[in-house]
């Protein structure tokens, strides 16, 4: 389901029965010469596009603009960076409306800087808004001292489980570490994104381009094939199944 495209009533449904909300954490960035500047984002579309197939799951509208640093190229490379200050107060307010609205089963997914599943600027962001933003819910809502309070005695036992209050709102990598291990590698504009890309979204790639670029990390793109990104989509699904629920 897409956010975007549903009834008041038909939200309220998903809330009560805690249907994961699905938020895509994306980026405007350099992929070399052959592949989209919306790359970050649309195989983040593409692969919840395929999950909704299989698992009931409400896609947010994504967040196009992110914390893509200069990284890779300035902004004459097409590259859009956001503060990732500003960025952190942006995602709060957008969680806050959605978990005071009474969506407690928040997943913020990113694709970019994802490499290992280790945690960078925005990814960052988006787990420090998420803690500080149940810290706040919580007390507002149960008041000052509720995780001492008797009320909680089974707090451990409820770690992670959907009764845990800083399980409302997760961040995870589209790709988790163990998949991309199973995917053979993770990239940026080489083999292993360039294909996830085409077997998403094929008009976003232009294999020929892959001969123009001469940056060292899009050299490996001439030998990205759609075969390898079903491969890619395949064990990223695989993940996501288990992860999200």
């Amino acid at each position: 389901m897409q956010l975007i495209d549903m009834l008041f009533d038909e939200i309220e449904d998903a809330k009560r029965r805690k249907v994961p909300f699905i938020i895509p954490i994306g980026t405007i960035e350099y992929h070399a010469h052959h592949a989209s500047c919306g790359c970050d984002t649309m195989v983040i579309n593409g692969i919840f596009r395929e999950l909704e197939k299989t698992k009931e799951v409400v896609v947010c509208p994504p967040i196009w603009y992110g914390v893509a640093s200069y990284a890779v190229g300035g902004p004459e490379t097409g590259t859009i960076q956001v503060d990732v200050d500003v960025y952190e107060q942006y995602i709060y307010n957008i969680l806050k409306s959605l978990l005071y609205g009474g969506v407690k089963n928040i997943y913020c997914v990113a694709h970019h800087q994802t490499e290992e599943a280790g945690l960078m600027p925005m990814t960052l962001a988006c787990h420090k808004a998420a803690k500080k933003l149940t810290m706040e819910y919580m007390e507002d809502t149960r008041g000052r001292g509720w995780w001492g309070s008797n009320d909680y005695a089974d707090y451990y036992e409820n770690l992670g489980s959907g009764d845990d209050p800083f399980s409302y709102i997760k961040v995870i990598p589209l790709i988790s570490q163990e998949a991309q291990h199973k995917c053979g590698g993770f990239d940026h504009a080489g083999k292993f994104e360039t294909s996830l890309l085409y077997a998403l979204y094929p008009d976003h790639v232009d294999l020929e381009k892959t001969k123009e670029n001469t940056e060292w990390f899009a050299e490996s793109a001439k030998e990205a094939s759609k075969e390898l990104g079903e491969h890619m989509v395949k064990c990223t699904l695989e993940a996501l199944e288990k992860i999200i629920n």
